[in-house]
């Protein structure tokens, strides 16, 4: 569907002021002033980032608490077992506290549930097991704050709590030992945007605070942190929240980290995929090769095995588990086309894709555990709130439902106004998930989609591309690029800012590449420069840029691409369309 373009407007006075005043250069200064930082002391803490910016653990709302009873049962040397999720902010975050617990000298597992059999959130029948094998003691990790009948049977059979969470809480809070949230209740935390193993991380230092004895930790445990610090860093990114304020410091030192103290498991999956050959890594490599490795694994009911990848000594089971999850990642790729390929023959002959305003579709073909990445693309394609139903083909079990949202409708707050046609819910407002009994479906479609009638206009339906400046190709040398680059770690909040450029001639044919054909590859020519462009998942371009025949302008972020030691300049397509074809 076409995109409106917005290229945004600039005042010259102001970037000077701060291209002066910060000591930056002008491409710096403007980006900075359209990210809201517009003095020199915020463009410094920006640009810095420093380790020592984080704020003390012990600030975290629930973290005083929690270490209480934690240190309390590390005392009587009991059974503790670190509950996590099943994706990879969920895994990373249960894996700094089961090793870091292991260096504290607990005795200490983990248990992680099966996306497909049991769901999200803690389980009474879960904790009743764990209980019976002689577990005291449940940390969960990214979840259990709307868990509340399952922690309430837990303390009902003996079993204390310690809840760890970042999502939207219930009407009340669990009734457990300890709670560590951002956004606890009657707390004045003024970053709410950790992620799960950003919470877990803050926790964990906190402990082996407690643990030395001193704000200094002990050696090992200092080494431990800059480890677990990489952790947290590739669940920021693969929980996909803001990168800014404390989540910025957190996976800026963690890419520098990774390189030098992954765990085994992550260097092995890493060197797999030739990031070891990279000088520096992006939260770009996180996010599109290390992080949907990991969450395959959960996807398809292993996740155990992703947390396992990441705190195993082994080296040769190291290599042996990054082998699997990639082979894993193959399989959920093939399984991701398939069920996008059916989704958009669903929409094209059941639904209006222009005039619906969000789009719910249901199969007894598709895989549950993908179903969330397919939902995110449909987004994409679309514009519009997508809600994707897998139908359990026995009818033993309710279908498992996947909702992503666009023209900020908030996805919580809708599928509670549709509650009366679920089993139940959960999610924020980016991302949800859902259960329902497959005879409420088209009940709950014609609920959501009023829901979203209401909330979405129809302008918003169109999707728009902020663009940060209009430039030329032969701008964009190397040193620029590595000026932007400053700006760094880009992704929620801090987006690698987009470009574009008008009247720019394809110096060779459009090639589809990749697995599937399902990617672009271009050469551009501009004013003398000629540059590769890549469009990452949109293969099918090529036959119609190849058809057209004409200039076209292209909407891009700049990059710098690292091949056998050379570094070079390489535009990823957001957009394009026919030279003089301009927004009304």
């Amino acid at each position: 569907m076409a995109k409106r373009w917005r290229i945004m407007g600039h005042d010259a006075g102001r970037i000077s002021s701060l291209q002066s005043s910060a000591s930056v250069p002008p491409i710096v200064a403007q980006l900075l002033l359209r990210r809201g930082v517009d003095d020199p002391e915020s463009a410094k803490r920006f640009l810095e980032s420093r380790l020592n910016q984080l704020r003390a653990p012990e600030a975290l709302p629930g973290v005083p608490k929690a270490v209480e009873v934690i240190m309390d049962h590390l005392g009587r040397n009991s059974s503790i077992v670190v509950y996590g999720d099943y994706d990879a902010d969920g895994m990373t975050g249960t894996a700094i506290l089961y090793d870091g617990l292991r260096r504290l000298g607990a005795t200490v597992s983990y248990f992680v549930p099966n996306r497909l059999e049991e769901g999200y959130g803690l389980h009474a029948e879960a904790l009743e097991q764990l209980r019976g094998r002689g577990a005291d003691l449940v940390i969960s990790v990214d979840c259990g704050i709307s868990s509340l009948s399952a922690i309430d049977h837990a303390r009902s059979v003996g079993l204390d709590v310690v809840v760890t969470d970042h999502h939207t809480m219930a009407d009340r809070l669990p009734d457990a030992n300890a709670i560590v949230h951002p956004k606890l209740p009657g707390s004045d935390y003024p970053f709410h945007g950790l992620c799960g193993a950003g919470v877990a991380f803050k926790l964990m230092w906190a402990l082996c605070k407690s643990h030395s004895g001193s704000d200094r930790v002990a050696p090992e445990l200092r080494q431990f942190l800059i480890r677990a610090v990489g952790l947290a860093a590739l669940g920021t990114v693969a929980d996909v929240v803001p990168l800014v304020d404390e989540n910025r410091i957190i996976v800026r030192h963690g890419l520098e980290s990774m390189r030098e103290t992954a765990p085994p498991g992550l260097a092995a999956l890493m060197k797999l995929n030739q990031l070891e050959q990279k000088s520096r890594l992006g939260s770009e490599d996180l996010g599109f090769c290390v992080a949907p490795r990991l969450n395959a694994a959960g996807r398809l009911g292993q996740a155990a095995l992703g947390v396992e990848l990441l705190t195993t000594e082994d080296l040769q089971r190291a290599e042996t588990l990054a082998q699997y999850l990639n082979e894993l990642n193959k399989t959920r790729e093939t399984l991701e086309r398939r069920i996008f390929q059916s989704a958009k023959k669903q929409v094209e002959s059941d639904f209006d894709a222009v005039a619906d305003p969000a789009l719910v579709l249901a199969s007894e073909d598709w895989h549950a555990g993908v179903i969330g990445i397919v939902a995110g693309r449909l987004v994409e394609r679309y514009h519009r709130p997508v809600v994707l139903i897998a139908i359990d083909s026995s009818g033993s079990r309710p279908a498992v439902g996947s909702c992503r949202t666009a023209s900020g409708l908030h996805l919580h707050e809708a599928l509670g106004a549709c509650a009366e046609h679920l089993v139940g819910y959960g999610g924020h407002a980016a991302a949800a998930g859902l259960k329902i009994m497959p005879p409420s479906i088209d009940a709950f479609r014609a609920a959501f989609c009023e829901v979203a009638a209401r909330s979405i206009g129809d302008e918003d339906r169109v999707a728009e591309i902020e663009i940060d400046a209009e430039a030329s190709l032969n701008q964009l040398t190397l040193p620029v690029v590595q000026q932007i680059e400053q700006l760094a770690p880009f992704g929620m909040g801090n987006p690698r800012p987009i470009l574009c450029a008008t009247a720019v001639r394809l110096s060779e044919p459009p090639r589809r590449m990749g697995s599937g054909d399902r990617h672009l590859s271009l050469r551009v020519e501009h004013h003398g420069a000629r540059l590769r462009a890549v469009a990452f998942g949109q293969g099918d371009w090529a036959d119609e840029l190849k058809e057209l025949g004409r200039p076209i302008d292209v909407a891009f972020r700049p990059v710098i691409n690292e091949f056998r030691g050379r570094r070079s300049v390489e535009l990823h397509l957001v957009d394009w369309r026919p030279t003089g074809v301009d927004d009304e």
